[in-house]
């Protein structure tokens, strides 16, 4: 991060804790993966592909992202009803972000058990 960068992105403006306020829980970002990965989808599908989530969970998370515009909800009026969910084209921008987070999360599991080994080499010494 160039100079220039560092000076307009001032900590009490900092706009990660905005980003991360949308797509962080234990659920939001599974429901993002699975939309983006997938396409649309109804309610149990999406509850099948997240077997621990609880239905009142889902819901939740799911109108806060529609709230959000990330997340479509599309009601089809027929007996049973029919609802779909698919991601925004708005929220479809979050594909290369939710990328590099998973790619950030991969290397930082390989490094905590670089550390753990280094730690657990440590203690036996």
């Amino acid at each position: 991060m160039n100079l220039d960068k560092k000076k307009q992105k001032k900590p009490d403006q900092c706009k990660v804790v905005v980003a991360l306020d949308s797509i962080v829980g234990k659920w939001k970002p599974l429901i993002i993966q699975h939309l983006l990965i997938d396409g649309t989808l109804r309610f149990n599908e999406l509850r099948r592909r997240i077997p621990d989530i609880t239905q009142r969970m889902l819901t939740l998370h799911l109108r806060e992202l529609e709230e959000q515009d990330l997340v479509e909800r599309v009601v089809y009026p027929q007996v049973p009803p029919k609802v779909e969910y698919s991601m925004t084209e708005y929220g479809k921008t979050l594909e290369p972000v939710m990328d590099v987070m998973h790619e950030w999360g991969a290397a930082h599991v390989e490094h905590m058990k670089e550390i753990d080994e280094q730690n657990k080499k440590l203690s036996q010494n």
